[in-house]
């Protein structure tokens, strides 16, 4: 059984001086899990920081989760670590699609570029980020893929044509029609349905 007691003391901690910023906080799988009101997250994150009982001096990461069907569409996610404490806890503050996040970029100098990455794949924007654009996709590319509403294929096709000598996009072209992969039947030149079911026959 892994032993929480730790985790329980810094939750004990975290919601007792902070009341005004956390809206709930859980233990599961052996993480802390703080939910936290989106306005309230640099003051909350500069606490964490600093605050002696925390000392959560390393940012891990940012990133979103995206459900579609919330009024509050977005969780944004942050990931810290205390090497002190030798622990991790997690911040989620959620946001509707059209709310702006303030950025942290003044307390982590880190969080720079993995807000610019929680911007360019889900579209979110950060208030006070010092330079928020595009981190891994093109200038001009249209949508943010990780919205679970960006399609599989994408809206274009990039390619270097060489009688432009020139990178080009061209609307997307699909050269097969999607497979329905509903293990109902064999796939061509498959003796068996999934891997393994020639094994139920040996009885």
């Amino acid at each position: 059984m892994l032993d929480t007691s730790a985790l329980e003391d810094l939750k004990e901690t975290i919601t007792s001086r902070r009341p005004d910023a956390v809206i709930d906080a859980q233990i599961r799988h052996g993480q802390l899990t703080v939910h936290v009101a989106p306005s309230a997250v640099p003051d909350f994150v500069e606490f964490l920081r600093t605050d002696p009982s925390c000392r959560f001096t390393s940012l891990v990461d940012v990133t979103a989760v995206d459900w579609p069907q919330r009024e509050k569409r977005f969780d944004v996610v942050y990931h810290f670590l205390s090497m002190s404490l030798n622990t991790r806890v997690r911040v989620k503050a959620a946001i509707r699609e059209d709310e702006i996040m303030p950025s942290i970029t003044p307390v982590y100098r880190a969080a720079d570029w993995f807000e610019r990455e929680v911007y360019d794949m889900f579209g979110i924007l950060f208030a006070g980020h010092p330079d928020l654009r595009r981190l891994l996709t093109d200038y001009g590319f249209r949508g943010h893929p990780l919205r679970k509403d960006f399609p599989t294929t994408g809206y274009v096709e990039v390619r270097y044509d060489e009688e432009q000598k020139r990178v080009v996009y061209e609307p997307l072209k699909l050269t097969q029609d999607y497979r329905i992969f509903d293990f109902t039947s064999p796939w061509e030149g498959m003796d068996h349905m999934l891997p393994g079911d020639e094994k139920k026959d040996r009885a």
